[in-house]
């Protein structure tokens, strides 16, 4: 059977393919970029097709031939009328399957609040469903928060939990909701395969309140949080404290937490006759999963998808903060590793050398060792030497080297220089890392943000720079 997969780059999508791969399913994927695909280990199992879902050839080639078609995309985060765009795109992909005589179109939408008026974004969610079904054959899942590692659901509650002790909340934190494990989620979108269109079926697992989601969280990780709610908090604000204290942005906290102001629960019965063999675990058990899984490093997707490539972006990922910034550089590898494997000690940091002494010194006043250890050797490093107050963690001439701060932080830092051989030159990747501890370590970071983001720009541009000019040591 052929499948294809919309979507196929996003947390669901990104999920489902290689499950369907793993069925011995034939997966075609439609994606806007075949680059989104890089370093995806599955990506040369399947057939790809480059286009978007308003591109109306692109559509008929990637739906042609296919006895399914997963729809799993939605506009929130790519574009500011996404009402708009997401009844666009759903009318143009009906039409397109229309034609070519699509037998099954299987879509994830979310659960609606009964007897409430929805919230814009589950509004659009249901709209799309509407315009499918009426179109095409379709099974139509309705999920509440999905919860699973790098889930922007799941990313919102560890955050908010994590880092804040005591929380003042909206009292429609108290609504009950219907949240559902990604694995179940999985379950249910692979036996719609072979159950045929099934029309509506909303799935999830026990309802709770939002405010004992965050308890329950804080229970599996063995933290003591005090959560207050008041009678009024604006979505507006809400969404507002969401995106400062978490790594989800405004665009999608506000729908997130739009999506809880009613009740969600679930209505499974159809679920249970139609897909009898899906048990949805337990909330408490998808949490324990999820950290499971951040905690062994697997966490195969994330509702920001694949932040590869060039230039400079910001993530906060798994309560560790990364700022990238890459760079090309006109000089081979061996000439640039030269550069950043010689700096500290009597050369210095090559820029803001007044803002390095201020910070050495304030670390000696607090009892860290400041810049006065310099470094053994002007140009060599070895695994465990001391450079000024940082510790060599890994040195892997050419490509790679890694220092881990031992200055006096709220968290636990690193700053790292890898290289990527790029045509006759190189690809220089500096990442500055910072694990925050509590509260403290979050303000200490965005406090001192502007200055660190200057001076780590210049010092990659001092680098490449100093590379090209050919005096790397």
């Amino acid at each position: 059977m052929r499948v294809l997969v919309t979507g196929a780059t996003g947390y669901v999508g990104g999920r489902l393919v290689p499950r369907l791969l793993e069925r011995g399913y034939q997966v075609r994927v439609l994606v806007r970029d075949l680059g989104r695909l890089e370093g995806r280990p599955w990506a040369e199992a399947v057939e790809a097709v480059e286009g978007s879902l308003e591109d109306r050839e692109a559509l008929l080639r990637a739906l042609s031939g296919v006895e399914a078609a997963f729809y799993l995309v939605h506009a929130m985060l790519s574009e500011s009328r996404f009402q708009e765009a997401e009844e666009r795109q759903a009318h143009a992909f009906a039409q397109a399957a229309r034609e070519v005589g699509l037998p099954h179109a299987i879509y994830l939408g979310g659960l609606l609040p009964h007897g409430e008026k929805p919230s814009a974004h589950l509004a659009s969610r249901a709209r799309v469903g509407e315009i499918l079904r009426a179109h095409l054959p379709t099974t139509e899942f309705r999920a509440g928060p999905i919860v699973g590692s790098g889930s922007a659901s799941f990313e919102m509650v560890r955050y908010l939990t994590e880092r804040l002790p005591v929380m003042v909340a909206p009292r429609w934190v108290l609504n009950p909701v219907a949240p559902i494990a990604i694995r179940d989620v999985l379950a249910y979108l692979l036996l719609a395969l072979e159950r045929g269109p099934s029309g509506v079926v909303e799935i999830g697992t026990s309802p709770l309140p939002f405010k004992a989601m965050m308890e329950t969280y804080a229970e599996v990780r063995g933290l003591r949080r005090l959560i207050l709610p008041v009678p009024v908090l604006a979505p507006r604000l809400a969404a507002l404290w969401v995106g400062l204290v978490t790594p989800i942005p405004n665009r999608l906290a506000l729908p997130l937490v739009e999506g809880i102001l009613h009740p969600l629960v679930a209505d499974t019965c159809r679920a249970k006759t139609l897909f009898p063999e899906v048990e949805p675990i337990p909330y408490r058990e998808a949490v324990a999963l999820a950290l499971a899984r951040i905690a062994a490093g697997e966490v195969e997707t994330r509702w920001s998808g694949a932040l590869q490539g060039r230039g400079y972006f910001l993530e906060d990922r798994e309560g560790v903060i990364r700022e990238v910034r890459t760079l090309p550089v006109q000089a081979p590898l061996e000439r640039v590793y030269g550069v950043f494997a010689s700096l500290g000690g009597e050369r210095g940091w090559l820029v803001w050398g007044w803002a390095w002494a201020v910070r050495g010194w304030l670390d000696r006043l607090l009892g860290g060792p400041g810049l006065r250890r310099g470094r053994r050797h002007p140009t060599e490093l070895l695994p465990g030497e001391a450079v000024d107050f940082w510790r060599v963690e890994r040195a892997e001439p050419p490509r790679l080297l890694r220092l881990r701060a031992e200055m006096r932080l709220p968290g636990k830092a690193w700053l790292e220089w890898q290289l990527l051989p790029e045509g006759e030159g190189s690809r220089l990747v500096q990442t500055a890392y910072f694990e925050p501890v509590g509260l403290t370590g979050f303000l200490y970071w965005w406090l001192l943000y502007p200055v660190h983001a200057r001076i780590f720009s210049d010092l990659a541009r001092a680098i490449a720079k100093e590379a090209e000019s050919g005096e790397g040591r």
